[in-house]
């Protein structure tokens, strides 16, 4: 065991505080990472904050972690010291279901163990990366271009794929009209994908405020859904509308706007039940479905995606004594577009 520093929620929304945390010793498979950056989430506020239910603390958060590779067990053979490398959502799955075989262990039928606020097979609680250093298995760590920096890189782990894993399933691409809804730190990376796959890209968002940004990000058109207006032009418009939102929708609304065979993909998660009417389902044989981040394979990949296109996430580097401001800054929409924690200052 080796004991790292660390910064955790002691209690549900309590404050994050500097801490120390056990590592477990580096296994036949494993891979020691010195972490040298860590994403912050919406989802590791939700968490922290017990919006998604009951929750483990003391809760080292943190899934989107980029490091360099510092110990090797004796069977690893993917990767070797001084690797860049990055650590996602998960850290473990079962490994032979039907899911796991095809390289969505996401979806993991016996259930995947997330990077942080689980518990590994050992019944042991699992620290995410708001922490010096962690131990993970080596199928479960990805490999990060040489030229993607690693401070960049480090939000591709969640928010890169989770917007790059719908968007290739529902074939976003050349003729293909794409709208995201929400331009955080989910949906910038959806237009980055989107306009790199080859669609049309549009942003939906409450107002005009970020509209420069989404068009020198690769939208073509930036609408403000705060105006009536927009439903009626854009009504029938869609092949895909992938809401990253965390709020409630009118989905009804935002169906009118999908062609006849659309799809509206939720990769954002509100706290509280929603409600549709079926029958903005039934008039255009419309979708409306959701989409969990992406396997390990297709995580390397979408990373290959964006080193290949030439870029990462849009980031605002802080300290580690700045993570509760950060906290509320993304809450009030006061980001652009990613908080990224420099771990040094842990």
């Amino acid at each position: 065991m080796s004991t790292v520093a660390a910064y955790a929620a002691p209690a549900a929304k309590a404050p994050l505080e500097r801490t120390t945390i056990e590592r477990r010793p580096v296994g036949e498979s494993d891979i020691l990472i010195d972490i040298k950056f860590a994403g912050i989430c919406h989802s590791d506020i939700h968490q922290a904050r017990e919006g998604w239910g009951e929750a483990i603390f003391p809760m080292v958060p943190g899934h989107e972690i980029a490091g360099v590779v510092t110990e090797v067990g004796a069977g690893v053979t993917k990767y070797t010291v001084g690797d860049r490398v990055g650590v996602g959502c998960f850290v473990d799955s079962c490994r032979e279901c039907e899911y796991c075989r095809q390289g969505l262990e996401q979806y993991c039928v016996k259930g995947n163990t997330a990077t942080y606020n689980a518990l590994d097979k050992n019944g042991e609680p699992t620290y995410g990366g708001y922490s010096t250093h962690v131990v993970v298995d080596e199928n479960y760590a990805v490999r990060i271009p040489d030229s993607l920096s690693l401070d960049v890189a480090a939000p591709l782990l969640c928010a890169g794929i989770t917007t790059y894993s719908p968007l290739r399933h529902w074939n976003a691409g050349p003729g293909k009209k794409v709208a995201v809804l929400g331009m955080g730190g989910l949906g910038h990376m959806g237009v980055k994908i989107a306009h790199a796959m080859g669609a049309e890209v549009t942003v939906l968002s409450q107002s005009l405020r970020k509209r420069e940004d989404g068009l020198k990000l690769g939208a073509d058109h930036y609408y403000a859904t705060s105006d009536p207006k927009t439903f009626e032009e854009l009504a029938g418009t869609f092949d895909i509308i992938l809401s990253t939102v965390s709020a409630p929708l009118d989905f009804a609304a935002y169906l009118s706007l999908l062609k006849t065979d659309g799809a509206l993909v939720n990769v954002g998660a509100p706290e509280e039940p929603v409600s549709l009417n079926l029958f903005a389902l039934l008039g255009g044989r419309k979708t409306l479905a959701g989409s969990m981040i992406g396997g390990i394979a297709e995580t390397q990949e979408m990373l290959d995606f964006c080193a290949e296109h030439g870029f990462g996430a849009e980031i605002e580097l802080i300290r580690a004594d700045q993570i509760n401001e950060a906290y509320e800054r993304v809450l009030s929409s006061d980001v652009r577009y990613r908080f990224v924690i420099d771990t040094a200052t842990i």
